[in-house]
């Protein structure tokens, strides 16, 4: 684990571990899905790496963005301590309500705006779609297969767009997220194939290889950060097997992959 600091860079996004993933945008500094605690079991889960970076090493953060409270792999122990403590959570109406403060729920397609600290105006945050397991899945009561999951798009004048997915198994969720979104820049997938056995016969809980490369095919995105495919051991699916997706896709170009705690720039091209 590294001691230093993640100094903060406009414009890229960096792997910290798991589905974590620090985005620095707009002035403005966003960490997705916090997980901070070291390997061991969580329940049924167990996580096997530690983040690349503790949580101190990220100094103050402007927005938490929790895709989904259920399960330890997206919000682990100090993740959650992490996340209540910051200024702002944004996360799905029915997370927000067992998070209580300071989240705020936002539900697919609605926004919530947050100032620039750069003097660029607002950044819109969007909440979109995320289909946590296969399309025929069981819904439970409140309609949705597994659990409550979304994702999120962030966006603002002069800046590039940028689609973070969230727990999404689902191609088809992407092409509307793509119809509705036409312009993103940047997607930030999960794509390590999350299996338990008991659910839903095995089949992905999130984006295996090929689905990932076919989300990218779909959104455009010039730039694509895989995330969410190590770290725990229910992931079944890992980086050489996201390569290999790409490469056979022909989409190698858009990948962009290096080691966790590195920023990666979220325009081609750009310095970091």
């Amino acid at each position: 684990m590294k001691a230093e600091g993640l100094a903060r860079q406009e414009g890229t996004a960096t792997v910290v571990g798991g589905p974590t993933v620090v985005i620095d945008i707009g002035g403005l500094r966003f960490v997705s899905d916090p997980t901070f605690d070291p390997p061991g079991p969580h329940g049924f889960l167990t996580k096997s790496e530690g983040p690349a970076f503790p949580q101190e090493a990220l100094g103050p953060v402007d927005v938490v963005l929790v895709s989904h409270d259920a399960h330890a792999d997206n919000l682990d122990d100090q993740g959650r301590r992490f996340a209540m403590s910051s200024g702002l959570v944004l996360t799905g109406p029915l997370t927000a309500g067992r998070l209580g403060a300071p989240a705020r729920g936002i539900a697919p397609w609605s926004h919530h705006r947050v100032p620039r600290a750069d003097g660029g105006g607002d950044l819109t945050v969007t909440a979109v779609p995320a289909v946590h397991g296969p399309e025929d899945g069981a819904r439970d009561a409140d309609g949705n297969i597994n659990c409550e999951v979304i994702g999120f798009v962030l966006s603002g004048e002069g800046l590039p767009t940028v689609y973070v997915s969230g727990d999404n198994a689902s191609i088809r969720t992407v092409a509307e997220i793509s119809r509705r979104v036409p312009d993103i820049g940047a997607a930030v997938l999960h794509a390590g194939a999350a299996r338990v056995p008991a659910k839903f016969d095995g089949r992905p809980l999130s984006l295996d290889s090929r689905r990932a490369a076919a989300a990218a095919a779909i959104l455009n995105a010039a730039v694509v950060v895989p995330a969410h495919y190590d770290g725990w051991s229910h992931f079944s699916e890992g980086l050489a097997d996201i390569e290999l997706a790409f490469h056979e896709a022909g989409l190698s170009s858009v990948l962009r992959t290096a080691p966790h705690g590195t920023p990666v720039p979220l325009v081609p091209g750009s310095a970091r």
